[in-house]
């Protein structure tokens, strides 16, 4: 699977509307999951391997490559950090996990 990119098409979207190309990438698996860590501080690639419990290296390594080439991430001394971009992105997803969690209790 190659890189969402706005203006190509992605799933959901042959035309490949930004929000479209984004929710392509956020949809796959463990990236929002590595989003929500890194918002806390930075992490190396074995403390998100142990974050993320039944990720292989091989879709860690796939995740961490494509949110760095979207400007989400990027790889510091001190491990994988959000960018000024990643840090905008969980402003916004942060108020949709409290949503969510409003939600999930109309199941109990």
């Amino acid at each position: 699977m190659s890189l969402p990119i706005p203006g190509n098409p992605v799933r959901g979207s042959k035309s490949g509307q930004p929000i479209m190309a984004l929710f392509d990438l956020l949809g796959r698996n463990w990236a929002m999951g590595i989003v929500w860590h890194l918002s806390k501080s930075p992490s190396t690639f074995r403390q998100l391997q142990a974050y993320c419990e039944s990720v292989s290296p091989t879709t860690l390594n796939l995740r961490l490559k494509e949110l760095t080439e979207s400007h989400f991430i990027e790889r510091t001394v001190n491990g994988y950090t959000l960018t000024e971009w990643g840090k905008q992105l969980f402003d916004l997803l942060e108020p949709m996990g409290k949503f969510a969690k409003g939600w999930a209790g109309k199941f109990k």
